[in-house]
């Protein structure tokens, strides 16, 4: 054990991991907080597919537009994370809770959703970028562990959902309370001792970064993992309602609520050890198994719709914890391999770039799933995990060939 292991494995070192993953989780809970309060908004506002995935595209699409911008003025290696992570989080709560008071109709909350996605762009690459200076050896199982955070965070609104807030107002004011209490959390942590070099404003750094043939095939392994994995946290609770409810369960909407917080909230030991095991046996052996496992459950889980609840509960749970192991590795990918003044800036165009994917299969899901049904509609997932799984193999023969 190096000293460097052994001081990340101390209490000042755990502490700050431990905040960390509390102000992704507080925060995080913005993203999703409409999208568990569907079922309730499509009767309140009678609203179509193609208007239910803008719900979530609005966030998404503002999370692009955000990241874009903050990229190309290297925000991220500008400004101190923590002090960028506190300001979005605050806006990020602000326009969740604005949502919840003044929109009476859909137009209004997709404007008010737009600014949460553009707030959050401040949140996801500054705080993975605030992870890499307080761990080195140990990077792997601390981003895990916060990216595990945020995908509780993202499950969180289901299960203020499940345990009886029918309001969608007063989830959507929870979820924003916590996004300010989170970035005031946030300045408890600063930068740790493994401080990365700041850049100057230069307009070329990511396209210089695309020229690197292993930040190339990690960025294309994570377009890979995006295709399928924002797809299936979006729609899975739909997917289970409808599924329970042909099952001839009675309370449909209530139980697959609290089933799909348990499934996506899942992913957090996904993440977790998925993050332990890539420090041990290498990240690009990670990110393989994990998108040999979702990309097997992503072709055979729309085939058990309708049948027993244990089962799809339980497949549910397989996918949940596979989907999202990988996640926090192509970070990792990037913090090691990219020019390191401009690790936050490439963080979050590889963010951007992944979730304009988001945005086209988000809107395909409901569309496809009107004319051939919920048995073959993830069948359409499936062209990300494998093209992400043969972009990481060619890095693993890459890296292996050099050792």
């Amino acid at each position: 054990m190096n000293k460097n292991d052994s001081l990340e494995k101390g209490k000042y070192h755990t502490s700050k991991l431990i905040l960390l993953s509390l102000t992704m989780f507080g925060t995080m809970t913005t993203w999703f907080s409409m999208t568990a309060v569907l079922p309730t908004l499509i009767d309140l506002w009678e609203l179509s597919s193609s208007q239910v995935s803008f719900i979530t595209i609005m966030v998404n699409l503002g999370f692009i537009i955000g990241s874009v911008l903050s990229a190309f003025l290297n925000l991220p290696d500008r400004i101190e994370p923590h002090i960028l992570f506190f300001w979005s989080a605050i806006l990020a709560g602000v326009t969740t809770i604005l949502t919840a008071l003044l929109a009476k109709s859909l137009i209004v909350a997709l404007l008010f959703r737009f600014f949460t996605g553009v707030a959050l762009s401040g949140v996801y690459g500054p705080g993975m970028k605030l992870v890499s200076t307080w761990f080195k050896e140990r990077r792997g199982m601390a981003l895990g562990l916060v990216v595990g955070a945020l995908t509780i965070g993202s499950a969180g609104p289901h299960f203020f959902k499940g345990i009886g807030f029918s309001s969608w107002e007063l989830v959507l004011l929870i979820t924003g309370l916590c996004s300010i209490l989170s970035g005031f959390l946030m300045l408890l942590v600063k930068v740790g001792p493994y401080a990365l070099p700041t850049g100057n404003f230069d307009p070329n750094a990511i396209p210089r970064a695309f020229k690197n043939q292993k930040v190339r095939l990690a960025n294309f392994g994570y377009f890979g993992h995006m295709w399928e994995l924002y797809a299936m946290w979006s729609w899975f609770g739909i997917f289970l309602a409808e599924s329970f409810k042909t099952s001839g369960i009675v309370n449909f909407s209530t139980s697959a609520s609290i089933v799909t917080f348990v499934v996506i909230g899942s992913g957090f030991f996904g993440a977790w050890f998925g993050g332990l095991f890539a420090d041990r046996i290498g990240r690009e052996k990670v990110t393989l198994w994990s998108l040999g496992v979702s990309g097997t459950l992503t072709l055979f889980i729309g085939f058990f719709f309708g049948s027993s609840p244990w089962i799809i509960s339980i497949l549910g749970i397989i996918w949940g914890v596979s989907i999202i192991a990988d996640s926090a590795q192509f970070s990792v990918l990037i913090t090691e391999h990219v020019d390191q003044r401009y690790v936050g800036s490439s963080l979050t165009i590889q963010l951007a770039l992944g979730y304009v994917l988001t945005i086209i299969v988000i809107f395909l899901v409901p569309l496809i799933e009107s004319v051939i049904g919920w048995e073959y509609t993830f069948l359409i997932l499936l062209p990300g995990p494998v093209l992400g799984f043969l972009s990481m193999y060619r890095l693993h023969r890459i890296k292996t060939r050099f050792t």
